[in-house]
């Protein structure tokens, strides 16, 4: 079912209940109101006749064969009107009357059941008569349909008309939806460009700024996933044609010169293990997979994982500070990327301090926030490469690094609402991490 058949059957009924209630009470009301102009018409005629009898000659006080024609007491076409005694004798009638005899007893209106048919009357006591006039009720019903049905013809033209306003005005509601499917549909497959339209109402403008929302999102997918692409082609070249030089010279060769071309195949290797592990965690960390499994560490307990990832032969290197009062909260992001980030600023600084020199790790909690500082002890960075530290495959002159593992920090800075600042010293780098903690 289309939008606008479905909009036009909702308001329609609605509008069609409403116009039905509206016209029920109409109807109710206007039926109310010929009823009461019959009975008034009763009243006034009997009143009328009892002013004529008071100038006609006197009527006989016995018998029944006294009658009056309508003209003469001036009873409208389609009433009966009868003259009795406070006895119950009838002085005079109409010759409308029906042959059996109204019923004059009580006064005011009444229905009564006469010759087979109802009618309504009312009687009225002037002196020593009584005026009874009357009329069919099958003839008062035909008077109220008749004018019902003409009260009626009307609304229900116009409730026609209205519905069919309605289902053109709906259309050209939506004509905008329209604009904006012929838009896309226009669109080549691979524009990315964001939709134009104009005179677009505002209560759509919203749907058109998700689309280009959208449209923006995934365009930078698309060109993440290229540069990863283009990079991972680029980094991974150099060591696969490492490890291809070194087993083709082992195996040209014989002992200690073999045994070095191995070992270095060896660590061309493994280094190109390091580098698609970060490249694969990168792109998952820039991607929208989900690192949510349900477990929940402390920032000691982060600190304490992430020097045992770090690397296995140096991790004794690394000197973990804890002060005396640290929030025992759990962090509020997901435990793998708090120990992956932390985990590659250790190594990182590792990396760039001297085979004696230590690496400083301390905590400290500031608010809802705890803060990792990690303090090495290399030669520092220059102040105009601090801006570049978190690029992708970006190392300075002594970096043996893949130059991913910053960047791959900053990633997860920029996912889990975190905070990263460098500060570089004559005595070394200094690296705040800060994250937050989950609410006590």
């Amino acid at each position: 079912m289309s939008l606008r058949l479905r909009l036009s059957l909702t308001l329609g009924a609605a509008f069609a209940l409403i116009w039905a209630l509206a016209a029920a009470w109409m109807l109710s009301d206007l039926r109310n109101q010929m009823m009461f102009s019959l009975d008034q018409r009763l009243v006034a005629s009997a009143r009328m006749v009892a002013g004529l009898l008071e100038q006609l000659p006197a009527i006989p006080s016995k018998g029944e064969g006294t009658h009056f024609s309508a003209e003469q007491l001036n009873i409208p076409g389609g009433m009966a009107c009868q003259v009795s005694s406070l006895r119950g004798e009838i002085l005079a009638r109409s010759h409308n009357n029906p042959e059996q005899a109204l019923e004059a007893q009580k006064m005011g209106f009444h229905d009564q059941m006469i010759d087979g048919a109802p009618w309504r009357t009312f009687t009225l006591a002037r002196g020593d008569v009584r005026i009874t006039t009357a009329d069919r009720v099958i003839e008062r019903e035909a008077l109220n349909m008749s004018i019902l049905l003409a009260a009626s013809v009307p609304v229900g033209v116009a409730l026609l008309g209205c519905l069919c306003l309605l289902w053109l005005g709906i259309g050209q509601g939506l004509a905008p939806l329209n604009r904006l499917r012929e838009a896309l549909m226009r669109r080549n497959a691979d524009s990315l460009e964001p939709l134009q339209l104009q005179s677009f109402p505002s209560e759509l403008k919203p749907l058109l700024e998700t689309q280009n929302q959208l449209f923006q999102r995934i365009g930078k997918t698309i060109e993440r996933e290229r540069r990863l692409t283009g990079d991972a082609a680029h980094e991974l070249r150099s060591p696969l044609t490492a490890i291809k030089t070194h087993l083709q010279v082992a195996r040209m060769t014989d002992g200690s010169a073999r045994d070095q071309s191995l070992a270095r195949a060896e660590e061309g290797a493994d280094r190109l293990h390091r580098t698609l592990e970060q490249l694969l965690l990168l792109a998952r960390v820039e991607g929208s997979l989900s690192f949510d499994d349900g477990v929940q560490c402390s920032a000691e307990q982060v600190a304490r994982l992430a020097i045992q990832d770090s690397a296995s032969d140096e991790r004794q290197r690394i000197k973990l500070h804890l002060p005396e009062k640290l929030s025992s909260a759990p962090l509020q992001m997901p435990a793998v990327l708090s120990i992956a980030a932390l985990r590659n600023l250790l190594d990182n600084a590792l990396r760039h301090t001297p085979t004696e020199g230590a690496v400083e790790l301390s905590l400290e909690t500031i608010g809802n926030r705890v803060r990792f500082v990690v303090r090495d002890h290399g030669p520092g960075i220059a102040p105009d490469d601090l801006q570049h530290l978190t690029q992708r495959f970006w190392r300075n002159g002594q970096s043996t690094g893949c130059g991913l593992g910053l960047a791959i920090v900053q990633a997860i800075v920029q996912r889990c609402a975190c905070t990263l600042h460098f500060d570089s010293r004559p005595d070394g780098l200094r690296v705040e991490l800060t994250m937050p903690l989950q609410p006590v």
